[in-house]
């Protein structure tokens, strides 16, 4: 079954530091370098070379030819997208030496999408297949609305969050995809141990995947409920990881992998992004992944089910 990401595309602006710049703060960065990125595209990316057909779909800026050509070289389809004379979007992305991230958006040619050429990139795309989503671009609802309309199954990682998630007929979703974060703000609750609990009482139709960073991932789906931990690797760039994650696992469902085995390749896939530094080349290939879990090179947490 095949993907339509109407994904977003970034130019990633990446600075090596220390520790994060504080308020009123200015620093000398370690290195600077200028990546492809994106959730959408890191998704796109990471579900192809999980072994999916991805087509994607989204608008290219005047300076974004090279995030196209990224695309390509990872086997996803883009004969679906557009350009445009306007700057893509981008991102600032400080990168600690802990590993961790943190990152300023510009929308750009992401927020340029207009119910037309959704319209007709759902024509062209037909009446079989999955949606996926980000919360990068415009008209995220209406897309949700429009491809439910076509039968189409439908997935939305509702990141980065922002109020206008909460307006997003959730209830149409096939699979809701959030952090710990995210998911506390659609509720409107607090992010404690019981919040897959009640995202699942919330959206019972929906299955539901909740990354939890260094402490692995949950997920619900017709009732039940699964968990893993996470590999112990030492982290270098944390950028891609959960975009990794999240395509991989979506690629294990629609290859009809029980919970616990999509669970663990979108694991051990996620470990070894970190590993790497970059957003997009950092994410490994199926080959990679299951090489590392035929030969137990890293210790894959046990999946809990109940």
């Amino acid at each position: 079954m095949p993907i339509l990401n109407f994904g977003s595309l970034n130019i990633d602006h990446v600075y090596r530091v220390d520790t994060f710049v504080l308020p009123g703060e200015t620093k000398h960065t370690k290195s600077y370098t200028v990546n492809s990125g994106g959730k959408g595209l890191n998704q796109s990316i990471a579900a192809s070379r999980a072994g999916s057909q991805v087509l994607h779909a989204g608008i290219a800026g005047r300076d974004g030819g090279f995030l196209v050509e990224m695309l390509q070289a990872a086997g996803v389809d883009t004969s679906l997208m557009l350009t445009s004379s306007e700057v893509s979007g981008h991102a600032i992305i400080q990168v600690a030496d802990s590993g961790q991230n943190c990152i300023l958006l510009y929308g750009g040619t992401n927020q340029m999408l207009t119910e037309d050429y959704v319209d007709r990139t759902l024509d062209a795309f037909g009446n079989e297949g999955f949606v996926l989503l980000q919360n990068e671009t415009n008209l995220v609802g209406r897309i949700i609305e429009k491809a439910a309309r076509k039968g189409l199954k439908v997935a939305l990682n509702a990141a980065p969050y922002a109020e206008n998630v909460n307006t997003y007929p959730i209830n149409q979703l096939d699979w809701l995809i959030v952090n710990e974060v995210e998911g506390g703000e659609i509720i409107g609750g607090v992010a404690d141990e019981s919040l897959l609990q009640r995202l699942a009482e919330r959206f019972p139709q929906a299955g539901i995947l909740l990354t939890l960073g260094s402490r692995g991932a949950q997920c619900f789906r017709d009732g039940h409920f699964a968990s893993i931990g996470s590999c112990k690797v030492q982290a270098v760039d944390t950028t891609a990881a959960g975009d990794t994650f999240s395509g991989y696992f979506l690629s294990g469902v629609l290859e009809g992998l029980s919970l616990a085995e999509t669970l663990r390749l979108a694991t051990v896939a996620s470990a070894l992004c970190v590993q790497r530094p970059g957003a997009a080349d950092s994410i490994p290939t199926r080959a990679e992944v299951e090489q590392v879990l035929k030969e137990g090179t890293l210790q894959v947490p046990e999946v809990r089910e109940w």
